[in-house]
């Protein structure tokens, strides 16, 4: 036979809980039942009655009476040492976890799915700086082609996204509406017509986003419903970029008109809006729903609801100056 197995100890329940800690600080503090009860908004008797439960719990004496005064056992000097620790340790939990709710030391991880986006991001930044001085903004460009798998993987905190998928575990607020149109020189032939056809599209030289054309919202929602797969399609990273190509009369693409619109006013660039219905994007913040959503993180989100209006005031105003 097998020789039995040595039983092991059985662990006491731990019966210590803050209460106790403060109690023992308190009346070795203060000196004595009295003021301490004071000082923790306690009766006297609810705290003698607190004191000798905890002592007989623990089986030992904690403090011995003095005249007036309570004095510490020895028992009850290594439990204020302990006590201090404790109380410490947890008041500076609260106070760490009080200071990321209200935003400081902190960080906002954040992508958008449209480089476009950083013509008017950044005048979100200065206000939300002023009121959040402690959070650090970092904004992840890499993941702009794939923000919903980037925010569940925990890369980002928050994903500004057009037409955002359908899934149960992201969050999201809608912010604003924008429409992009095609864009083109003074002198092309398109200029002579009021709306752009997703055909005018098939033969033109077209400069898009660095995205394959398959994955495009442009291809998924203009180009493909009618039959048209672009020939000539060159890929640019940089908005920039591809207003210089079509001022230079080298082909087409199609911008967010906010983007455009101080070319379109200084007459270099023509817009035309893309099939009579239009192409819009609604915008919207892309949360985890299994998240908490932190102030500072609901403070941005509503910051940028103004999204692409912040050009508008800003262009507004230089002019007035």
């Amino acid at each position: 036979m097998l020789a039995r197995a040595a039983a092991l100890p059985q662990a006491h329940a731990v019966i210590l809980e803050m209460r106790h800690f403060r109690l023992v600080r308190a009346v070795a503090e203060q000196g004595g039942l009295t003021r301490a009860g004071v000082f923790l908004h306690l009766s006297q008797s609810a705290l003698s009655h607190q004191l000798r439960d905890l002592e007989e719990a623990l089986g030992i004496a904690l403090f011995e009476r003095a005249g007036k005064r309570m004095v510490l056992t020895q028992a009850g000097a290594r439990m204020l040492e302990h006590s201090r620790r404790a109380l410490a340790i947890a008041e500076d939990a609260e106070s760490e976890a009080r200071r990321l709710a209200s935003g400081a030391d902190n960080v906002l991880r954040l992508t958008t799915q449209c480089y476009t986006c950083y013509h008017w991001l950044p005048r979100v930044l200065t206000p939300f700086r002023q009121r959040f001085p402690g959070v650090e903004v970092r904004i992840d460009s890499k993941v702009t082609d794939a923000p919903i798998p980037a925010l569940l993987d925990g890369v980002i905190d928050l994903g500004l996204v057009f037409d955002g998928p359908r899934d149960a575990r992201i969050r999201m607020v809608r912010l604003f509406e924008d429409e992009n149109i095609v864009v083109m020189p003074p002198d092309h032939p398109l200029v002579k017509r009021k709306i752009v056809r997703a055909e005018d599209l098939a033969d033109a030289p077209l400069f898009l986003y660095a995205t394959p054309l398959e994955e495009s919202c442009l291809y998924e929602r203009i180009l493909r419903p009618a039959g048209v797969r672009p020939r000539h399609v060159e890929h640019v990273q940089l908005t920039e970029a591809a207003i210089e190509l079509v001022k230079a009369g080298l082909g087409l693409s199609v911008l967010a008109k906010w983007a455009v619109e101080p070319h379109l006013r200084a007459g270099t660039l023509v817009g035309r809006r893309l099939t009579a219905q239009g192409y819009r994007r609604q915008w919207s913040a892309a949360t985890l729903r299994s998240a908490r959503t932190p102030e500072h993180l609901q403070a941005f989100i509503h910051l940028v609801k103004e999204g692409p209006g912040l050009l508008g005031r800003s262009q507004t105003a230089s002019r007035r100056s």
